[in-house]
């Protein structure tokens, strides 16, 4: 007769084990793969952008993070497969539309053009390259690496570095005339990934190009000073093709740049009793700047004095009904504070037993052994986190339990059964036969600390 010979149980559980620290292993590598740092050309308006500030509308999911177009790097060799370029290999596959009319242009003509991205996670960057379509490349058809000259115009090396969260490369533009697409790469350094932006643009057939800035946004003015920000406010500027965002600046240093329908913003991580001066400045698709708005001077508040003080201690602490084997309830009276009481901190002897929010004045501590005497004391504390001293003391003794019989191997336990191991019960949490090195404190997946 043949004799089946079951595996070794603890064999079982050391390969259950080995698979899932391979199966995260591998999770973890993967979203290692994905880099962390995010960014988008901003100024040409990228085509993602102009969706984020509503110039492209159906843009899907784009809309609201520009700044994740990512995709494998080495284009032209690798990177995003032909028709999935604009998308980042079809990440956000609306951008892949592609006709003479389906976006946005931005006006463009030949020679220095400045190339600014909006970092919104900087990253170490091994460089920076720039793609233009051919002159006689087919508008209304998918972008694909024929529609390019392969060759960048503009390639800077970046040597692994890390670039600041405003980023500008100055690139000469080739010649080209009508509706033209520009590619914007940025490899990152220590990962396998790039950042793939289109910029849609237009050269004319010798029509001049927007050079016209929007005027000045005006009205500034500023509300909620507190000690570490502000709120300031404006009126929408105007512009001859349309307004695509604005420039906050903290004196000469840009703080932010909002879309085109926000004329107003929060500003954070101020030092507190210190003068500032903000200005707003509005931009448009060309890129063009307008001039500042009026600008706003305001002094941050101090910070208040610091809560040294502690509540009261709260009183009247009591226990409430008769305890059970396991269980005792409590409540007390509030305690008071200067500024106000957040939370009770609940206390067995001196160890914490729980906590409750400041409006709360009771509490039902639990996992307690049977026929064993208890002390408690309740503390009140604050925002600040000053401590009251102890309430009055209360002591109760929980009721007698059922008998327990204590743990012994080569037992069929079922779920809910109750053990005594080393002067402590444990309640089986799943049916098992117990073995020899399986004591409570050993397996707690199979036995819960009452």
């Amino acid at each position: 007769m043949t004799t089946l010979r079951l595996p070794n149980h603890r064999f079982m559980k050391w390969l259950l084990a080995g698979g899932m620290l391979f199966v995260m292993t591998a999770l973890m590598l993967l979203i290692a793969d994905r880099a962390s740092a995010h960014g988008y050309v901003e100024s040409p308006a990228s085509r993602a952008y102009l969706c984020k500030t509503g110039a492209n509308t159906n843009c899907g999911a784009i809309q609201y993070e520009p700044q994740s177009l990512e995709a494998k790097k080495g284009f032209p060799e690798a990177g995003p497969a032909d028709g999935k370029i604009a998308s980042a290999n079809g990440a956000f596959p609306e951008l892949d539309q592609q006709s003479a009319t389906r976006w946005t242009k931005v006006s463009m003509t030949p020679g220095t053009k400045t190339f600014t991205w909006n970092l919104t996670a900087r990253h170490a960057t091994t460089s920076w390259k720039y793609y233009i379509t051919k002159q006689n490349w087919n508008p209304n058809a998918p972008l694909t690496r024929d529609s390019f000259d392969l060759t960048p115009f503009c390639s800077v090396g970046y040597g692994g570095k890390q670039p600041p969260g405003s980023y500008s490369d100055t690139c000469t533009v080739p010649n080209r005339t009508g509706y033209q697409v520009i590619l914007a790469v940025w490899e990152i350094a220590d990962t396998a990934n790039a950042f793939y932006n289109v910029i849609d643009v237009d050269f004319g057939g010798g029509n001049p190009a927007d050079t016209a800035p929007p005027s000045a946004p005006s009205n500034l003015a500023v509300s909620n000073i507190s000690s570490s920000g502000a709120t300031l406010a404006w009126r929408a500027a105007s512009d001859n093709v349309g307004v695509t965002g604005y420039k906050v600046y903290n004196g000469s240093s840009l703080v932010t740049t909002t879309n085109a329908s926000a004329t107003s913003y929060n500003v954070t991580g101020l030092a507190p009793n210190t003068s500032y001066t903000f200005t707003v400045k509005a931009v448009d698709a060309a890129g063009n700047e307008s001039a500042a708005s009026n600008p706003v001077t305001f002094t941050t508040s101090a910070l208040p004095p610091a809560d040294t003080q502690a509540p009261t201690a709260p009183t009247g602490l009591q226990v409430n009904g008769t305890p059970t084997s396991s269980s005792v309830s409590l409540s007390w009276n509030a305690a008071t504070d200067n500024v106000g009481v957040t939370g009770y901190r609940i206390y067995k002897g001196t160890a914490l037993a729980g906590s409750v929010s400041g409006t709360t004045l009771n509490y039902t501590v639990t996992g307690l052994n049977p026929d064993t005497a208890y002390t408690f004391t309740v503390r009140a504390i604050d925002a600040a986190g000053n401590e009251s001293a102890n309430s009055n003391a209360v002591t109760a003794t929980t009721a007698q339990g059922p008998a327990v019989a204590p743990w012994a191997p080569n037992v069929a336990y079922t779920p809910g059964t109750l053990v005594t191991y080393n002067g402590q019960t444990y309640e089986c949490r799943q049916a098992h036969t117990s073995l020899v090195g399986w004591e409570p404190t050993n397996v707690p997946a199979l036995w819960l600390l009452k």
